[in-house]
């Protein structure tokens, strides 16, 4: 817990960590034992997010990996030491509801939330609610599960920390305030995923002011390109249009891993981080707009319906 209560801003620049683009999930950890740790990493069972898991249960954390399709999760488990499985639904606000409870009731305090979970460059569809797919899946339900959880989240007694997966595609997009469900503005799917991956990590800058008195930090994080399941709604030329530098899925959770776990950020906060290292600079609509932006994005969650969801000191 912070002993200075007034909230200073943690420069948006490289420390140096010492990692770069290579830096694996394991090694991002800088052989902290997590042993009596516990972390809840959504979608924890492919591609970033497993590895993420992995490294974090292999230096003893306890890892909750809630999901959609348990069976899935279940196999994909299968020899990773410290894992429970649990049902959620990011874009069924019951279902988040009802996952915290459970959560909550286990009276485990959470020392580290992994917002992994996401879709990308999907096609217009919509919950239940009638909110965007990407907005709904990869901001609004990692909002509302911070926020559920925020008492677990106080109770790890300072030091817990919460890391949200954005990426760089927030240059596609900032948020649209007035219209982030595209009922007005022509529907398109690299805007809406860019203004998702945008209240990501301005989520991150807010979250961090709001938990510093409690010793809870938030990070954003963006992994780089990985051949994962998200690219499954992309065509072949948009998959060929980066070029063909990819990073292993060992190399792509390293930033999450060492944002969530690394005690080189002891004391640090509310940053874009990039190559298991904070960014130089936020890239996009957020370099533009981030910290009064970041005020406004409770709004949106109150505005879609998540005014019950909001984060109590």
């Amino acid at each position: 817990m912070p002993t200075d209560t007034a909230y200073r801003v943690t420069p948006q620049a490289p420390i140096p960590s010492g990692f770069g683009p290579l830096t694996t999930a394991r090694e991002a950890l800088g052989g902290r034992d997590l042993s009596g740790r516990t972390a809840i990493v959504t979608g924890g069972y492919s591609g970033i997010g497993l590895e993420t898991t992995r490294a974090l249960a292999e230096a003893g954390a306890t890892v909750i990996v809630p999901a959609r399709t348990p069976e899935k999760a279940r196999t994909a488990a299968v020899g990773i030491p410290g894992v429970e499985l649990e049902t959620l639904d990011l874009a069924d606000p019951a279902s988040i509801d009802a996952f915290a409870r459970r959560y909550l009731a286990s009276g485990r305090p959470l020392d580290m939330l992994v917002n992994n979970a996401g879709i990308m460059a999907a096609p217009l569809t919509r919950d239940a609610r009638g909110y965007e797919s990407q907005f709904a899946t990869n901001h609004l339900g990692h909002f509302q599960l911070a926020a559920r959880l925020w008492p677990a989240l106080k109770q790890a007694g300072g030091g817990a920390r919460v890391v949200s997966v954005s990426s760089s595609g927030i240059r596609f997009g900032g948020v649209d305030f007035d219209d982030p469900n595209f009922e007005r503005r022509p529907f398109d799917k690299w805007t809406a995923y860019g203004q998702s991956k945008t209240a990501n990590a301005l989520f991150a800058v807010a979250l961090d002011k709001r938990g510093y008195e409690h010793g809870i930090r938030a990070f954003s994080v963006h992994p780089g390109r990985i051949m994962t399941d998200l690219v499954r709604f992309m065509t072949d030329e948009e998959k060929a249009a980066g070029g063909t530098a990819y990073k292993s899925v060992e190399q792509g959770a390293a930033t999450s891993v060492w944002c969530a776990a690394n005690a080189g950020l002891n004391g640090m906060g509310g940053v874009y981080c990039l190559d298991a290292d904070i960014a130089e600079g936020h890239p996009g609509h957020c370099a533009r707009g981030d910290r009064p932006s970041a005020g406004r994005r409770a709004s949106v969650g109150d505005r879609s319906g998540l005014r019950g969801a909001a984060v109590a000191a």
